[in-house]
């Protein structure tokens, strides 16, 4: 289904009904991949049981999973602020000059705040 002008004004329940089920199903996605986590223990360093080299790719990938749940709760947190835009009926307006984000903008990433021309 397309629609006949992808950057007019849509209304806020249309938008509501295009985009929180969407938003609201990659925010619980989120919350179960945080939580699955297992990075999080600390790496042990006795070396009878881990070698040297064992241990500094453990330190590596634990350095890597925290910086993975760090961007997991910037985008976990920028969905809970769509969410809200939605739910207040301010979402699908540039953040910058106010006017109509085209749903050709949104329909990638629903994230996004500026319009294109601020963007650009």
């Amino acid at each position: 289904m397309s629609d006949p002008n992808p950057d007019s004004a849509p209304e806020a329940c249309a938008l509501r009904d295009r985009y929180q089920p969407r938003l609201t199903a990659e925010a619980g996605a989120l919350r179960a991949a945080s939580g699955s986590s297992g990075e999080r223990r600390p790496v042990l360093l006795d070396q009878q049981s881990v070698g040297r080299l064992s241990r500094l790719d453990a330190v590596q990938q634990q350095a890597m999973a925290a910086a993975q749940e760090v961007r997991r709760a910037g985008r976990l947190r920028a969905i809970e602020a769509a969410l809200l835009r939605l739910e207040q009926e301010e979402f699908g307006w540039c953040d910058d000059c106010g006017d109509i984000i085209g749903l050709k903008r949104l329909d990638p990433d629903p994230l996004l705040m500026p319009c294109i021309a601020c963007a650009g």
